[in-house]
Order: structure tokens, then sequence, then C-alpha cells
């Protein structure tokens, strides 16, 4: 098998992500997904934010529609996989499904900031931290 490619997203951004951390020689992708930026309007604040943190990890920084991104990054270096975290995101299920019509995907499971089965509205992160910081601090 081919070497495979790691795709880091916005609900993994660590160096603990379970893909680095499998296979941590593997080249890595992070795409801003231009359609997701506009739609969700993210703050230059935000950006910022990301920005930094993916100063902190191996990865290569591409701009567009996140499918394409990846299968022409996971071409670039002969890679026939694709490894990522989960995401509970509908949009992640969304690329998932155009990178498998092309290539095997591998989703690594992470351990969960907290145990939640209700609805979060993920947009920002004040709404999310609203419900999450009850979980986290008792």
């Amino acid at each position: 098998m081919n070497q495979p490619i790691v795709w880091i997203h916005g609900d993994c951004l660590s160096p603990d992500n379970p893909g680095l951390q499998k296979y941590p020689n593997a080249p890595a992708i992070w795409v801003w997904d231009e359609a997701l930026i506009e739609e969700w309007q993210l703050s230059l604040k935000r950006i910022a934010f990301i920005y930094e943190c993916l100063l902190e990890l191996p990865v290569v920084i591409r701009r567009g529609d996140v499918a394409q991104e990846i299968l022409a990054f996971a071409q670039e270096h002969d890679a026939d996989l694709v490894v990522t975290a989960a995401s509970p995101s509908p949009r992640f299920n969304d690329i998932c499904d155009k990178i498998e019509r092309s290539l095997k995907l591998e989703v690594l499971e992470i351990e969960p900031f907290f145990e939640y089965d209700g609805y979060i509205d993920l947009k920002r992160f004040s709404r999310y931290w609203k419900v999450a910081e009850k979980y986290v601090w008792e």
C-alpha cells in the first residue's frame, strides 16, 4: 500500500489528531473551505485562531473545494488512502462521500470532549460552549 495522506479539519486541530498519531510520517493537508467561510461568515479573529493552530501542525495549507483539494493532494503523493478524524458535521459526511468515490477513506474516532446526545449549534463556538461548559466543569 502507498503511504496515506492525513486530512486535518476544524473539528480536530491538534497535534494529538489520531491521523497524525497513527501515520506520523504521512503528508497532511488542511483546506480552507471557501464555501464554508462565506456561509458561516467566519470572523477574522476565528480565521486567525485557526491559522495559528495550523502553524503548530505538520500540514500543507490550501484553499478551495475541500474534496477536490484532498484528492489532488493524494494524487500528488501517490496515496490511495485518506485518513481523518471523525466529525459530527453533516458537511464532513458530504466531503467524505466525494472522497470515497475515488479513494479509500479511514475515519478515526476521537475521544469526545464531553458526552452529550442532544443538538448543538456548531456554527459559532459561543453557542457550542454554552452547552459544553455545563458538562466540562461538572
